[in-house]
């Protein structure tokens, strides 16, 4: 196999595990056998082993000397430590991004509002029915919002603790139980980097991740 060809599919490999694992198709602390992924993507099984390895290294997947793979659990401790270090990445991403956003990001982060807005609209009147176009807007916002930010290590660390903090709100978006409204916490966040105010951009930030973990709170027993 070419190196151009076994990279592609190490990198299909990655992108369906990643977003299975991410959108809750795979349950956390799912046993991952290579067997089963082999005949449900169609990939080889040196390709899926590669792509397992990187994502342990992203806390996505973990492992245990020879047992094999599985998905990384969830618990009350593990959110609340991703929420903590959350805040102080968005943070960070949000005070250099609006200091150094132009009209295009402005124009940009006013756009993706927009979008989360209908899509909230329409969820609202589906009663959820189209969650995954919402949770595809919902990510550009927040992305768009620190799209100006410089610095390529906070922007990636940033990624990262984004897509775990994201496991956790999609379980609550799944539970039936619990109603959770962040929309006009979104338009304040929205308004307050159009007037490139760092501080209350931040403080938005911060509450919003801090109501995230309180409701999914009482999902945990641990």
């Amino acid at each position: 196999m070419e190196n151009s060809e076994a990279a592609t599919l190490v990198e299909t490999a990655l992108a369906r595990l990643r977003r299975d694992i991410l959108t809750g198709v795979v349950a956390p602390g799912s046993k991952l056998r290579i067997e089963e992924l082999r005949a449900s993507y169609g990939i080889g099984a040196s390709p899926l082993r590669e792509a397992l390895s990187r994502l342990v290294s992203n806390r996505l997947v973990t492992t245990e000397g020879q047992k094999g793979f599985r998905v990384a659990p969830v618990s009350k401790k593990d959110h609340r430590d991703i929420t903590d270090t959350r805040k102080l990445l968005e943070c960070a991403a949000l005070s250099d991004s609006l200091k150094n956003g132009d009209a295009d990001w402005q124009a940009h982060v006013v756009a993706c509002y927009e979008r989360l807005d209908r899509e909230h609209e329409i969820l609202h009147q589906t009663s959820g029915a189209s969650g995954e176009a919402w949770e595809r807007a919902n990510d550009e916002f927040h992305e768009a919002l620190v799209s100006a930010c410089q610095s390529f290590w906070v922007l990636n660390f940033r990624r990262i603790i984004y897509d775990q903090a994201g496991r956790y709100r999609r379980l609550f978006i799944l539970e039936p139980t619990i109603k959770r409204r962040a929309h006009v916490e979104h338009g304040e966040m929205m308004r307050a980097a159009v007037a490139r105010d760092v501080e209350k951009a931040c403080r938005l930030a911060d509450s919003h991740a801090e109501r995230n973990y309180n409701f999914m709170v009482e999902l945990f027993s641990d």
